[in-house]
């Protein structure tokens, strides 16, 4: 009996994996250089429910005419303030709605940054330059924001299908293309062979499509055209990122402008690094298992709010833990309450938006206050409880007798 259950257990095995290549492993029959772009209004015709939907997120709407959306423009700029120095008819593009809203002019064919920025939570103008001794090209370009055009350092992530050579792109905004890839050959002969379904995409590949914009790295060849640049110039959809993007290095015990001591991002745009280093990510989680860039009611487009989409991986006494008979067994704090929300201990808001305005980790580990007291970085616990000191923390970890006492996670 045994030697015949072994064979076929192994044949259900082998056919398994089998299917499971097939679903998560795709490679359009076109490929990518003989595709082009097309443009997310093209893809309306056929696509019109998601469309509908994409076309309200901030995804859609990250950079915007004033003159065309003047409603897009937050602050009031008939009211004086010493660090607004241009007026809103100096201003091109607006970009972000969210946590901070910049200003581009335009010089030539080139787009240039304003010298202030609206802080969205705290409503205040706040003035905007990057200075030295953080991100990696400031020292490639002149300490004048009238001389860092935006092409190189930010454009290629807030457009589809940038030319280095001409300045142009098929659109701006993050469009149907950017995560799918060029639609001509879709568009021609609609079908899953002709279009890039990060869906169908090994784990690897179906995070790239968000990691060549959410990650602090550099092109893997710099100059370009006798500019450096701070995104993945050349790479699409049905490529390799890795053959055209480096994420930022890190030394462990060391704090950086990007990396806090362990390795977890310090600034914002580094939820790929963060990812990367996850456990979700090397057991085949991808940015899409919870969110839908394509727009749900819910912040950062999540497909359901956080304490209902953890919990469907993680229920109580799950293998994939918590290793609880209920979730406030494992959390220790009262069930709806923020200490008992999955991302609370797990995504601690640690990494700089704006100001004193943060964004979640997405290493998805517990940050305990150990790391406080040793290498001064945030902890999950007094990220929370600002009023308490890390003695306390440690105390109250201490007494949960269901945690190891040798590592608190």
């Amino acid at each position: 009996m045994l030697r015949r259950t072994v064979p076929l257990f192994m044949a259900l095995v082998l056919a398994s994996a089998c299917i499971a290549i097939s679903v998560h492993s795709q490679t359009p029959v076109v490929a990518p250089q003989a595709r082009t772009y097309v443009g997310s209004a093209t893809c309306r015709g056929c696509h019109q429910p998601i469309y509908d939907r994409w076309s309200k997120t901030l995804m859609a709407n990250v950079v915007t005419n004033p003159r065309e959306h003047p409603e897009r423009v937050l602050p009031d700029f008939t009211k004086a303030d010493p660090l607004l120095t241009f007026k809103l008819d100096d201003v091109a593009l607006v970009y972000g709605t969210k946590w901070k809203q910049r200003y581009f002019t335009k010089v030539g064919n080139d787009y240039f940054p304003l010298s202030a920025q609206w802080d969205v939570s705290h409503k205040i103008w706040r003035a905007y330059k990057v200075q030295p001794n953080t991100d990696w090209w400031v020292p490639f370009y002149p300490d004048d924001n009238a001389k860092r055009p935006t092409g190189p350092l930010c454009d290629g992530c807030h457009s589809v299908n940038y030319d280095v050579k001409t300045k142009s792109m098929t659109e701006w905004n993050v469009g149907c293309e950017k995560c799918h890839g060029p639609g001509s050959a879709h568009v021609r002969n609609p079908g899953p062979t002709t279009i890039v379904n990060p869906r169908r995409l090994d784990f690897v590949g179906a995070t790239d499509t968000c990691i060549q914009c959410h990650s602090q790295g550099q092109p893997l060849k710099n100059p370009i055209e006798g500019q450096h640049y701070d995104w993945p110039v050349g790479f699409q959809q049905g490529l390799k990122l890795k053959d055209f993007w480096k994420l930022e290095e890190h030394k462990l015990g060391e704090t950086t402008f990007t990396h806090f001591a362990d390795g977890t991002g310090h600034k914002n745009r580094m939820q790929g690094n963060d990812f990367v280093e996850s456990l979700m990510y090397r057991r085949g989680v991808t940015c899409f298992s919870c969110h839908d860039v394509h727009g749900t009611a819910n912040n950062a487009d999540l497909i359901k709010p956080p304490a209902q989409l953890c919990v469907t991986c993680h229920g109580p006494s799950s293998p994939n833990g918590p290793h609880a008979p209920t979730i406030e067994a494992h959390t220790h704090h009262a069930v709806g309450s923020a200490g008992s929300d999955c991302v609370g201990c797990h995504m601690p808001k640690i990494e700089t938006e704006i100001s004193d305005v943060n964004v979640r980790s997405h290493t998805f580990k517990f940050i305990p206050p150990e790391m406080t007291d040793q290498f001064k970085m945030p902890n999950s616990c007094t990220s929370c409880h600002a009023d308490k000191t890390t003695e306390w923390a440690r105390e109250a970890l201490a007494g949960w007798g269901n945690v190891s006492p040798w590592r608190v996670n």
